[in-house]
């Protein structure tokens, strides 16, 4: 059996380890010795997107991503907007980033290197709250979903407040989604409380496995030109 090896380490001033190692073709980021990504399987993370930007009748121009990881979410988004589209993708962790413009870059088609690009380093809900009515899209994916965050300062994002800087980050009309490893009633809950108009979609990620299941939230505040299907 071919043994994991590892590629690189990172800490930050709260003692959290993020290690990033590699078992032949296969790239795995752990936070604190669990797995937080690896490029075994993305079709979640296209999905939450594909199906955003189409939600938008491919009108985006401007998407903010919350977690760049293996930068699966962001070559998507980049394949479905127009030369003019401005991406700008949030990540906490610069080695992260660094890793994406070296030893990862290559498993998303170096998605980093698009002139479409912005990358800030820092807090997602520093960002988003200091720009607001900016994106048609944005895309969180940041966690392991509302429930199984990577550190406890992350839960915010999900909370109420969080929700609201969203929803105020958003342009009129915009989409707002959410990745998440299961479903979350109480982030449902949460959604409704700031009168945000959502749906949920199942994602399989193994064919007739329901057990192996991933989730992505759509919001929005409007429904005009959408087909709302809440599911919820």
């Amino acid at each position: 059996m071919t043994l994991w090896a590892e590629l690189a380490r990172a800490g930050n001033d709260a003692g959290d380890e993020i290690m990033l190692r590699r078992r032949g073709d296969i790239y795995e980021i752990r936070y604190n010795g669990l797995e937080l990504m690896s490029n075994r399987n993305h079709a979640s993370e296209d999905i939450l997107a594909n199906h955003s930007i189409a939600l938008m009748g491919n009108a985006a121009r401007r998407v903010f991503i919350g977690g760049l990881g293996m930068g699966f979410t962001l070559r998507t988004t980049l394949d479905h907007l127009g030369a003019d589209a401005e991406i700008v993708v949030c990540e906490l962790v610069p080695e992260i980033v660094e890793w994406n413009r070296t030893c990862l870059g290559h498993l998303a088609g170096d998605p980093l290197r698009d002139p479409r690009v912005k990358v800030r380093v820092g807090d997602v809900m520093d960002v988003i709250r200091r720009e607001a009515g900016s994106y048609d899209v944005i895309l969180m994916d940041t966690d392991n979903g509302p429930d199984f965050t990577v550190r406890a300062s992350n839960g915010g994002i999900y909370e109420r407040a969080g929700l609201e800087a969203v929803r105020q980050a958003l342009r009129p009309g915009g989409v707002a989604s959410f990745w998440s490893a299961t479903r979350s009633p109480a982030f449902e809950r949460r959604l409704d409380d700031v009168a945000l108009k959502w749906w949920r979609d199942e994602v399989p990620l193994i064919p007739e496995r329901s057990d192996a299941i991933h989730y992505i939230y759509f919001a929005t505040d409007s429904i005009a030109e959408i087909d709302l299907k809440r599911t919820g």
